[in-house]
């Protein structure tokens, strides 16, 4: 049987979107599969000696991405997915995949179509058609001027119209290739693929049932190596709590949890992403690092405090640890909602932060066994199979019927 030829894109709009499919491609039987992986010129540092090639991509830039998530714009433009159209149909061209793995990069869904090559697309069950969603107010600057309650009420009117204007540049870039319309409906603008695979667990998606156009990989989180400074954690027996935003986390948030969790007498993680603290800690229990793996943390640490996204709450309940998301757009919204309801962590919103809510729901996590029973349950319904192995049994299946419809008269 021939390898299969196998080609990832890594989109890079944020670390996670280059991660997943770095990992995905590192475990691919290389007796069964050839690999080679698209990322940005930027994240060049991760993927430094892979037994397979690597080439850049051409993606918008993150703070650009960032920006228009923040202010509730379309995360991408018509022109710029029309750029990328081009961008990918030149690597498909020169690379010749048998098919095409991607991590949020939207225009595949088009460019994979285009050249009749099979296409799956990793991605977060929430978004995911096969499940209703729940439009969730995302942290803007005037919310938190505003009652909740009433916003809340007001978005979900709005929201229908304002998820149609998300999708309305994707629904060009499909009318410009002549594809279909999606109807647009946001969820399956963002996932629509020949399969979707979702990198969560699916214990926190129990209505979504797998098909042949969709399943569960399982949650994927990537960490860096660690030094020996941050293998070498500070032990005794007070709880340890490790903190960490990200790097589209706000380092005001960080600043007012540090405070609350050192009058707690806990030791103290945190990682800031790069971003410098305007306090500086007073007790010797809490280190600070600009980068610290999360992988080491998580599976030393008792809480893990972040801004609710999948990269980190994976890494947290993968390690049986309950998780305090303190989130501010949608997608953190919907994951914590998720890991919320299965009794795992708490989530607050970015706007509504303040100490004694901190310390409230610190007190609630640390203090009731039942988060934490609940986190090392979750590990129990992991998959049997490891996601290289899902995924390499789905390439397999997706290759194979793809090649018995091509060759029907």
């Amino acid at each position: 049987m021939k390898k299969l030829k196998v080609l990832f894109f890594g989109e890079g709009a944020t670390l996670a979107h280059v991660a997943r499919p770095l990992m995905l491609a590192e475990g691919l039987d290389a007796n069964q599969f050839e690999v080679v992986l698209c990322r940005p010129p930027g994240y060049a540092s991760l993927t430094t000696d892979l037994p397979f090639p690597v080439l850049d991509l051409a993606c918008q830039d993150a703070s650009i991405f960032a920006d228009h998530l923040e202010h509730g714009r379309p995360l991408y433009d018509f022109a710029t997915l029309s750029r990328y159209v081009e961008t990918d149909l030149g690597l498909i061209d020169q690379e010749a995949p048998d098919i095409i793995v991607g991590d949020f990069r939207l225009s595949l869904a088009v460019s994979a179509r285009l050249r009749s090559t099979p296409y799956i697309t990793i991605c977060d069950a929430y978004w995911s058609p096969e499940r209703a969603l729940s439009p969730r107010l995302p942290v803007f600057g005037f919310t938190r001027f505003i009652p909740i309650p009433l916003m809340d009420f007001l978005f979900r009117q709005i929201s229908p119209m304002a998820f149609k204007l998300h999708a309305r540049p994707i629904e060009r870039l499909r009318a410009k290739f002549g594809l279909p319309s999606l109807g647009h409906d946001l969820r399956c603008c963002y996932t629509d693929a020949d399969l979707r695979l979702f990198a969560n667990f699916p214990a926190l998606f129990p209505e979504i049932r797998p098909h042949l156009g969709a399943d569960f990989l399982g949650p994927i989180s990537w960490s860096p190596p660690p030094s020996a400074e941050q293998t070498a954690l500070n032990n005794d027996e007070r709880p340890l709590v490790y903190v960490t935003m990200g790097s589209s986390g706000s380092a005001r948030v960080t600043e007012a949890i540090i405070p609350v969790l050192e009058k707690k007498g806990v030791r103290i993680i945190v990682s800031t992403a790069g971003k410098p603290l305007k306090i500086a800690p007073k007790k010797s229990s809490t280190q600070v690092f600009s980068f610290f793996p999360g992988a080491v943390a998580c599976k030393q640490a008792d809480l893990i405090i972040c801004n609710g996204g999948s990269p980190t709450t994976n890494q947290a309940l993968i390690n049986g640890k309950p998780v305090l998301g303190i989130c501010q757009n949608m997608d953190q919204l919907l994951n914590m909602e998720a890991i919320e309801s299965y009794g795992a962590g708490i989530q607050l919103r970015s706007d509504r932060t303040n100490p004694s809510r901190i310390d409230a729901a610190l007190s609630t996590l640390l203090g009731d066994p039942k988060y934490s029973f609940q986190a090392r349950q979750l590990v129990n319904t992991l998959p049997k199979q490891t996601f290289h192995e899902i995924l390499g049994q789905h390439l397999v299946r997706l290759y194979g019927r793809s090649t018995a419809l091509l060759a029907q008269p």
